[in-house]
């Protein structure tokens, strides 16, 4: 593992700055959101007031400040909550749908809202804005993985249900126009913030160096108003006692980058919502100026603080573009990751960026790309082959200069701290008055943010029809919805009011009632008191990169082994190897039948399933994430480090002529094109110096301990003209599909006679040409060339020949088909017949006639080489690793150019391949006269 500093660099900060003004300073030094609050007092007869059903309306028709509500939601349930309310409860975030629920699950206020759990990065509590702030944060909306899930280590219970929302955004350029004193910019402290990537911060602070960790992010707001020495005052702080290394932006940067380009276009796209309401700014090009201007901000941080044998750590779509760069700044021996913590959409999708190419070379800035499932690393390598046009392999993305290795590594929940908070009095007597409250009804609890993305109005659709299928269940069932507020989709709220309204009037009576609507968030403390008491928990999520909600669930049910409903869109879906019950949320009746299933499975079914999950969740924690991620990168970053060219020592000809004369048996692999002659038309027999090439061939096989190869992508008619003056060389034609051995006339077919796949990949061929002008195809006797030289609009050629790729290994994967890109244009060929293979086959036949080979070359000049090459490094046998007798055993490989590569050696054009020969040729001549 490196030894340097870890940069964990995130959009927020785990740490902001509060502003007071002198008025709104607390009488008392400790923080407003850090006092103690007594527990919620107990249910008794004497605190529970009788209401009637008349007086339960009356109070349900007016606010608790004494206000009208036009439209209240029907609600019959006596209030178990008014007599821990304070005298002046924070107003609820809707005032129609204000219910005696919403009264039981509220404590008093407080200095902060409580939005949050943990870990669920679609849950996060939100700061008040003190007054005296000199640039107030905008309301964040959403509430993926970006803005926080909230902290264990802060006392969740005093926060309380979030205020009365702006019917609007505030935009944090709007509000940066006050500029305050001095003095009361002086008054400032550095408090926790419950912005940001909640699951990450857990995933550092659990981890076994978070000593060697360093944060990198903004503090939450643009910083236009903060004069240059409170600038320099905060950042010292931040950096001395906290471990933090602030990134300061201005507040059109901040407002632009987070409430336009990140909500309004990056967030709907990856979770395939097409930004095209009147409102979007997707097509906006400023929006991307201030996304360009806030990663470029974070990247200076970075740089300015990188040492070598540091560790750069970048973590979701709000900093896309810092891996590349920090790649450009740094060069090539950074050791960059980058992990996504949301879903990666299907090409189809993300190809309706706008900056959709500049996004993907942010991303492949990094040494390793990390996701959560395999499918998002399927889309993302699909996406880079279809729209860069980029060679794809299992495991990563392969670049002229190097390799992005790609893994998948999905995140978890801290165990550990999720017991400690488990274990507080304050979650025993929430759980009790759960119980008693709901003495007798099966729970089913969800809590999602209420966008277009967490399917609460398809799960209350399904519990409508499971009702109605299920009469016998009505008056036994309450579904608790917890639902988040955004501002962005107003038409989402007033939707599942209404179906809430519906559900109710249809089924409820004096004393019971379907479903418990909370347009508000609960505690951390009920949050975890209602996992824990729930029948089952019901997630029906459209995406999501990774409900980490559920994981909590499973981890809390340790006693009553309750059922998850999850759906089949979730990253978590992924991971639990179908131990939950998986649904589609868009088929209504199958989530009934969920429901259904779930409230009367059998108790050694829930346990059976329950050990399955409970295995998945502490198999899959957060520490072991961080831990897991820093290990693979580092591994990563060794291999590009073995195979970059800059690290490959070049060609010594003094040690090669030194081996081959001490060897005995020598064989030669020698690539023909860009390794002996320089590139041509590959329909042409025209090479540059082809006299000297032959000459030296020549020269070689005048040693009888030499066998020579020549390997080339040509057909066989072109190789006989080329070497017709060297009749016994051996030949592999079309990258090995045919073989001419040494010595020998006859050619041999390695491939099958039949090609059934020839036909299928010719039609699309064609189909992708008659779209590309100036293009043309090459037929050979195992594969297919597109040449794109003469393309007449070089862009859209490379398009173009990015979607055939991606069309010819979609189709033709039975066939062990693949298409690559090569200079030029595009290859496609079967992957059983290649170069390897030959060169495997030549081998072998040489140890069956007892031929004891012990010094091997190896040169090549491109990507169809790389298998030759560590084939060949594998053939080697070190001094005193004799293995079942053979006898020690010299592997050259060479790589002619620069970029990614297996050889163990590196030229630095053709004439240094050819010299080396050259001068090993001559030692043959010489020994034999």
């Amino acid at each position: 593992m490196s030894t340097g500093t870890t940069f964990v660099a995130a959009l927020h900060l785990p740490y902001t700055v509060q502003f007071r003004s002198k008025e709104s300073r607390p009488s008392s030094s400790k923080s407003l959101s850090s006092r103690s609050l007594p527990p919620p007092i107990p249910e008794t007869r004497a605190n529970v007031p009788q209401l009637t059903l008349s007086t339960l309306r009356n109070d349900l028709a007016k606010t608790p400040y004494g206000e009208p509500i036009a439209t209240p939601m029907p609600n019959l349930l006596e209030s178990l909550g008014h007599g821990n309310i304070a005298t002046s409860p924070t107003p609820p975030l809707t005032p129609t749908t204000t219910t005696a629920e919403e009264l039981f699950f509220r404590v008093p206020s407080t200095n902060s809202i409580a939005l949050g759990s943990p870990s669920d990065p679609s849950m996060r509590r939100i700061p008040t804005i003190p007054a005296a702030r000199p640039k107030a944060t905008p309301f964040l909306p959403g509430g993926e993985n970006v803005v926080g899930r909230g902290y264990f280590d802060i006392p969740v219970t005093e926060k309380l249900a979030p205020a009365t929302r702006p019917s609007r955004r505030r935009s944090s350029v709007a509000s940066g126009a006050s500029i305050y004193s001095q003095q009361e910019q002086d008054d400032w402290t550095i408090e926790k913030t419950d912005f940001g990537n909640g699951g990450l911060k857990n995933a550092v602070e659990a981890s076994q160096d978070a000593s060697e960790n360093v944060y990198v992010g903004t503090l939450g707001f643009g910083t236009d108003t903060l004069d240059e020495a409170t600038k320099v005052a905060i950042e010292g702080r931040l950096r001395e006692d906290h471990n933090c290394l602030v990134a300061y932006t201005s507040n059109a940067d901040f407002d632009g980058h987070y409430n336009h380009y990140c909500k309004e276009v990056l967030w709907p796209v990856f979770h395939y919502l097409i930004p095209d309401h009147p409102k979007s700014k997707a097509f906006l090009d400023h929006s991307w100026q201030y996304f360009e201007a806030l990663n470029r901000s974070i990247a200076d941080v970075i740089i300015k603080d990188y040492k070598k044998g540091d560790t750069v750590w970048v973590n979701d779509y709000h900093l896309l573009l810092v891996p590349k760069m920090v790649r450009d700044a740094l060069g090539p021996d950074a050791r960059i990751g980058f992990f996504l913590h949301v879903g990666f959409p299907s090409s189809e999708i993300f190809r309706c960026l706008a900056h959709r190419e500049k996004l993907l070379a942010g991303i492949l800035g990094a040494t390793m790309v990390g996701f959560q499932t395999e499918e998002y690393v399927r889309h993302f390598l699909q996406t880079c082959s279809r729209l860069l046009n980029v060679e794809v392999q299992e495991n990563g993305v392969l670049l002229d200069s190097r390799l992005v290795n790609v893994v998948t590594l999905p995140i978890g929940i801290d165990p550990i701290q999720l017991a400690e908070k488990r274990n507080e009095q304050e979650v025993t007597n929430w759980t009790e008055q759960l119980q008693q409250r709901y003495a007798g009804k099966k729970l089913l609890v969800a809590r999602d943010k209420l966008d277009g993305v967490r399917g609460v109005k398809q799960k209350l659709l399904a519990y409508e029809l499971f009702l109605k299928k299920n009469p016998q269940w009505v008056g036994k069932v309450v579904l608790i919805q917890v639902a988040l507020t955004t501002t962005s989709i107003v038409e989402s709220q007033s939707t599942v009011s209404d179906i809430v309204t519906r559900i109710n009037c249809t089924y409820s009576t004096l004393d019971y009632q379907p479903v418990v609507y909370l347009h508000q968030d609960i505690t951390y403390h009920q949050y975890i008191a209602l996992l824990q008491i729930a029948d089952a928990l019901v997630v029906t999520s459209l995406r999501d990169g990774m409900n980490l909600t559920s994981h909590e669930f499973v981890y809390l049910q340790d006693k009553h082994h309750a059922p998850l409903i999850l759906s089949e869109f979730t990253g978590s879906a992924a991971i639990f190897g179908g131990a939950e019950i998986s649904v589609n949320p868009w088929d209504h009746s199958m989530c009934a039948r969920a429901l259904e299933r779930a409230l009367t499975m059998p108790s050694q079914e829930k346990e059976e399933r329950w050990k399955k999950l409970y295995a998945r969740v502490t198999g899959h924690t957060a520490a072991h994430w961080f831990s897991e991620f820093l290990s693979k990168l580092e591994d990563a970053w060794e291999e590009q480090q073995r195979c970059g060219s800059a690290h490959i020592p070049r060609l010594s000809a003094k040690i090669l002529a030194e081996q081959y004369s001490a060897a005995r048996k020598k064989v030669f692999f020698l690539q023909y094109e860009g390794t002996l002659v320089s590139w041509g038309s590959s329909s042409s027999t025209v090479v540059t110096s082809p006299q000297r090439i032959m000459d030296t061939v020549n020269d070689l096989m005048e040693d009888p301990t030499n066998v020579v190869y020549i390997m080339s992508s040509r057909t066989v008619q072109d190789l006989e003209q080329i070497f017709l003056r060297v009749p016994s060389v051996g030949l592999f034609a079309e990258g090995g599909c045919f073989l001419r051995p040494f010595g020998k006339e006859k050619w041999i077919r390695l491939a099958d006679p039949e090609l059934p796949w020839k036909s299928s990949v010719r039609d699309i061929l064609d189909y992708y040409v008659e779209r590309t002008p100036g293009t043309w195809i090459e037929e050979r006797s195992c594969s297919f060339i597109w040449h794109l030289e003469k393309a007449e609009d070089k862009a859209s050629a490379q398009r173009q020949a990015g979607d055939c790729g991606n069309h010819v290994n979609g189709s033709c994967e039975s066939f062990d088909v693949h298409a690559i890109p090569v200079t030029g244009g595009l290859l496609v060929e079967c992957r059983r017949w290649n170069k390897v293979n030959a060169c495997r086959l030549v081998l072998e036949h040489m140890e069956e006639r007892k031929w004891v080979v012990d010094w091997i070359l190896v040169a090549g000049s491109g990507r169809d080489d790389e298998g030759v090459f560590e084939w060949a490094n594998g053939l080697r046998v070190e001094e005193g690793e004799e293995k079942e007798g053979k006898s020690k055993r010299e592997v050259v490989t060479v790589r002619v150019g620069t970029g990614h590569t297996q050889a163990k050696a590196t030229t630095n054009g053709v004439a240094g391949v050819v010299t080396a020969l050259q001068r090993l040729a001559n030692i043959s001549v010489n020994e034999s006269t």
